[in-house]
């Protein structure tokens, strides 16, 4: 099979899974979990033909998959795929662009700086901020938080770029008793220390305590979250930004999928965001583009440069060149689907899909309530926190749900206790897939009840 009859059987494979999702189960079974082994064999002295290899990968692997690109799936906020992003993806890999900069790749240059503006427009994020479009929250927030602390020991007037950390005046980072683990494990991978992290304590809601922010100062990194991960509530930026931002602090907001309430009718969620100095968020989540995606904002263009720089005698590039924005040198133009899902979708769009799954998540907190659920957050936004009517309810509840195979939400923690939580994110998901999954959920507590 020659190369382009190869690709063309792929596309056809791809074509039959995402026909298929409305069938498929959301997580799989026993059986295509055992089939993963057939993976599982040494590596071939004389290597097999590549259309076996293709046709393995579908007939074993498309089985051992989890639905995630579908209408039924609530367990992270994971969201499906745009159909144009998808196919966006698909002609950026047959481009094979290393989008370092302009001389590797003009039309990732070109089409990933115009994604940059129109994010800064829908976001309404101050319009000089740099935008890097890396792999995740987490590689985003480590760029932001390398640059936060670059900075500020510059305005120490140390030069951590030639003299290291060894002797450096010492940064201090307050933390969200929330804050999520991408955050984190960000700060621990920078040397940052778990035990020297100052914790903010939080309300009943997971908000940062305004009355009781540790103290802040021209040395301190202020770490502030939208949409929290189990409640989906917001920090008080308006009361929490001016004032660091008064000591000198630098404020990040970590925005995986809560930022993008700003494009919406709930933007009063974020009121005061804008003050902050970074942010991050992801469009693998909210936007649905294809994973991995995540942009690094940073107001200050010139410190996020200066912090990431890639330049080399033999590749230099502008300054607000990916390689130079981003963790990565040799890197894939992620800022193509965003491109792609922002053109198509418009801000009416985006709007529209961010309101909606707001809708369908307190559709399911109303029909939750309902069926003797105990709904613990507020619901304001897209995660529905929820238990039953006991700690071993609740998580027998979470294992009959997973094992019927209809849908796919976890359990997680919740002031000392087992919660069950929903997210809903995917542009698949309508109004039926929110009812079928009430119906479940009343059935299974139901029959749980019954035994």
């Amino acid at each position: 099979m020659d190369e382009l009859a190869l690709l063309v059987a792929a596309d056809r494979r791809a074509l039959n899974y995402t026909r298929s999702l409305p069938s498929r189960r959301v997580f799989p079974d026993a059986e295509a979990i055992d089939g993963l082994k057939r993976f599982d064999e040494p590596l071939p002295l004389n290597g097999h033909s590549a259309e076996q290899t293709l046709a393995l990968l579908d007939e074993v692997g498309s089985p051992g998959t989890t639905a995630s690109n579908g209408a039924d799936y609530f367990g992270f906020v994971i969201g499906a795929s745009l159909p144009v992003a998808s196919a966006a993806e698909r002609l950026m890999i047959a481009w094979d662009q290393c989008a370092s900069g302009w001389d590797n790749s003009p039309v990732s240059a070109t089409l990933e700086r115009q994604a940059a503006r129109w994010l800064l427009e829908i976001l309404d994020l101050p319009a000089e901020s740099a935008v890097g479009f890396g792999t995740s929250a987490t590689a985003c927030t480590l760029s932001c938080l390398a640059t936060a602390r670059r900075e500020l020991l510059k305005r120490q007037g140390w030069d951590v770029d030639q003299d290291g950390l060894t002797g450096a005046p010492e940064i201090r980072v307050v933390v969200s008793a929330l804050a999520h683990i991408t955050v984190i494990k960000a700060l621990r991978v920078l040397g940052f220390g778990l035990r020297h992290l100052l914790i903010a304590p939080v309300n009943d809601r997971g908000q940062v305590d305004v009355e009781r922010l540790p103290e802040l100062n021209e040395r301190t990194i202020l770490c502030l979250q939208a949409g929290e991960v189990n409640s989906g509530e917001f920090d008080d930026f308006e009361q929490l930004i001016p004032p660091a931002k008064a000591s000198g602090s630098w404020v990040h907001v970590d925005g995986a999928f809560g930022l993008w309430a700003r494009a919406s009718s709930l933007n009063v969620l974020t009121s005061g965001i804008e003050q902050a100095d970074s942010w991050t968020t992801d469009a693998h989540k909210w936007l649905n583009t294809p994973y991995d995606c995540a942009m690094a904002i940073c107001r200050h263009a010139a410190a996020l440069s200066a912090t990431l720089r890639g330049d080399a005698v033999y590749s230099a590039a502008a300054e607000d060149a990916q390689k130079n924005l981003t963790m990565e040198f040799s890197r894939r133009p992620r800022g193509i689907p965003v491109w792609a899902a922002l053109r198509t979708l418009g801000s009416k769009g985006v709007a529209e899909m961010v309101e909606r799954h707001c809708r369908l998540a307190s559709r399911v907190a109303e029909g939750l309530s309902s069926s003797g659920y105990r709904v613990l957050n507020r619901v304001v936004l897209n995660q529905v926190l929820f238990r039953a009517d006991d700690e071993q309810q609740t998580l027998r509840i979470c294992d009959a749900v997973q094992a019927s195979g209809e849908t796919w939400f976890g359990a997680t923690q919740w002031q000392g206790k087992s919660a069950l939580r929903i997210s809903v994110s995917s542009w698949r998901t309508q109004d039926a897939n929110i009812e079928r999954l009430l119906a479940l959920l009343d059935r299974v507590k139901q029959s749980d009840l019954a035994e």
